[in-house]
Formats: structure tokens, sequence, C-alpha cells
């Protein structure tokens, strides 16, 4: 499974990556075999401002031989956003999985 991750308006950092890796790992863990990529768009709406829900992170799995599904998330914390769309992602793919036949 291949992840990439688009920073957007949020400055790039090794500690975001490695954040977004293992939290997609940990969400694709049984299943990531049937995904051929994981794109993560990151978003800081209010940029310089504080704000309250201003981190929002975008992400699109491709599960193999299915339409694309794309999950979106916000918060005050990117890196609970970050875990929190991560899973959202991993459930809705399961269940697209499982409601096509093939166990996830």
């Amino acid at each position: 499974m291949q992840i990439q991750i688009n920073f957007g308006s949020v400055k790039n950092s090794e500690a975001i990556e490695q954040r977004v890796e293992d939290a997609v790992q940990r969400a694709f863990e049984h299943f990531a075999d049937r995904v051929t990529r994981v794109e993560v768009h990151l978003h800081d709406d209010n940029a310089k401002k504080a704000g309250p829900h201003d981190k929002r992170v975008v992400m699109e799995a491709r599960p193999a031989g299915f339409d694309p599904l794309a999950v979106e998330h916000g918060g005050d914390d990117l890196y609970k956003v970050i875990d929190e769309t991560a899973g959202k992602l991993g459930r809705a793919v399961k269940n697209k999985l499982e409601r096509a036949g093939a166990k996830a």
C-alpha cells in the first residue's frame, strides 16, 4: 500500500509524516494488501490565525477493484484529526469490502 501525503497549507515535518503513516497502517492493518494507495491531504484552514476546528484532513483510499473512497474530518489538534480520519477511512473501506463479500 502506497501512502501519498499532500501538505497543502500545513508545514511539512517528519513528525507529521510519521504520524500519518502510523495512523494509516493501524487503520488498514488487516486488509492493507487490498488497498493500492491512500492519499492524504492536510489543511490548516485558518493558516496563521488560531481558531476552532481549523485543522482539516481529507483521506482517499483506493481499494483494489473498487472505486476510491474518501473521508474528511476537522478539529483543533492536527495529530488527533489525522488519527480520527484514518480510523474513519479504515472503517469505510472495511465496510465496503465486507459488503462486496471480501472478508476484511
